[in-house]
């Protein structure tokens, strides 16, 4: 059983979790791991607490302010490219709190990809794997540079511009969610086949929400003997 912090394969972990050593990431908590685990993810390093490790070392490497019971280190994984039929793709989205959430979101309603624009956060990241609840396991994740990479109709969801966005998506559709502050680059919105936005009583939303409500309306299926 480890007992010391310094501990190189503690050391190690500790360098993977604050990603200064890219290509691995740690996954905590017990939850997480079982996620994993359902998916078929086998982890390159596991460490249960009272099992592998002491509980006071383990705490040493951990990210969490109360601690884990229970850690793995993961290979990363990038699909190729984005796929259809429907892909979630954030640009400049710098908040990994958002992509992991973004992610949950499309795990939960059937989005196939979610596609990373440049200067979107690490969706490896400590931050974002705990936000994606175990999505990151499941949905999968590919870097794009341009809006020509995304599959399908382009949509560019913006506050200001285009139709009222609809639903359900017929055909491969990509949605393309902006910075949580500036929104979308006038040249990706211009690159994408047209512009849509979600009907609301404020200035705008959060980056995560607005593609949360996309990924819902785009995702829906109605059912015409379904009770009023």
């Amino acid at each position: 059983m480890i007992t010391s912090h310094h501990n190189p394969l503690l050391k190690d972990i500790r360098r993977i979790g604050a990603r200064k050593d890219r290509g691995r990431f740690v996954a905590e908590g017990e939850d997480l791991l079982a996620a994993a685990d359902g998916a078929g993810w086998n982890p390159v390093h596991r460490l249960v607490a009272g099992v592998d490790v002491t509980e006071e070392a383990l705490a040493r490497v951990s990210g969490l302010g109360s601690g884990t019971r229970e850690l793995a280190v993961y290979e990363e994984r990038w699909a190729d490219a984005p796929a259809g039929p429907l892909v979630l793709a954030l640009w400049g989205v710098k908040d990994p709190g958002n992509v992991g959430t973004v992610l949950r979101a499309a795990h939960a309603f059937g989005a196939s990809c979610v596609a990373l624009g440049p200067e979107t956060a690490d969706p490896y990241g400590p931050k974002a794997v705990r936000a994606s609840m175990g999505a990151i396991f499941v949905v999968p994740v590919a870097r794009v540079t341009s809006v020509d990479e995304l599959p399908g109709t382009t949509i560019a969801l913006d506050a200001r511009r285009g139709e009222p966005l609809s639903g359900p998506a017929r055909g491969d559709v990509s949605i393309v969610v902006g910075a949580e502050r500036a929104g979308l680059p006038p040249s990706v919105v211009e690159a994408c086949d047209r512009a849509a936005h979600i009907p609301i009583r404020n200035e705008s939303l959060n980056a995560a929400m607005a593609a949360t409500l996309a990924a819902y309306e785009l995702s829906r299926v109605t059912n015409p003997e379904a009770p009023c």
